[in-house]
């Protein structure tokens, strides 16, 4: 099942229209990109593949495996639960912002993000050529690939999975 699902996605992001080949979206990469698997396994879970599929315009900022299995042990099965579908939502969400936002576009110093999960915020830190988000716990994540372009926004991958919680300090 997994594989069909790969193939269709990946023909997908191969097809032509009128000779001209269209961009992948969102999560057709992270679909077709075994660095994402538990990503794309949770996104599914949660119901968000439709809509981070849709017009966007999105910025994920994707956390790769080893991002996931850093977390304390039994984490993400307790998360991918059915009956803990909402709380998954919620942590997917903190790693979504609704604009296309490449890393040009991200101010210099640290800067105040709101994701699509409400009343939360990111802070993004720029300086040089890395960029940083502390999350709610006050811990980093590093974008280690910026700029992964897709039809309908740009995909940034992190070392860590955002989690939310307190308002990060942002100076």
């Amino acid at each position: 099942m997994k594989s069909c699902l790969k193939t269709t996605l990946a023909a997908a992001a191969l097809a032509v229209t009128g000779g001209v080949a269209n961009a992948a979206n969102i999560v057709e990469i992270a679909a077709g990109d075994e660095r994402f698997s538990t990503l794309v396994a949770a996104v599914t879970a949660a119901g968000l593949a439709e809509t981070l599929s849709g017009p966007g315009p999105f910025t994920v900022y994707a956390p790769v495996n080893d991002a996931f299995a850093a977390l304390p042990d039994g984490t993400v099965e307790t998360l991918l639960k059915p009956e803990n579908k909402g709380q998954l939502t919620d942590v997917l969400l903190y790693h979504v912002d609704d604009r296309n936002l490449p890393a040009a576009g991200i101010p210099a110093g640290s800067t105040y993000f709101k994701p699509l999960l409400a009343s939360q915020r990111l802070c993004i830190t720029k300086s040089g050529g890395s960029v940083m988000i502390a999350d709610g716990t006050g811990e980093m994540a590093n974008v280690v690939i910026a700029d992964i372009m897709a039809d309908n926004g740009v995909i940034h991958v992190i070392d860590k999975v955002l989690l939310p919680g307190t308002r990060p300090a942002c100076h």
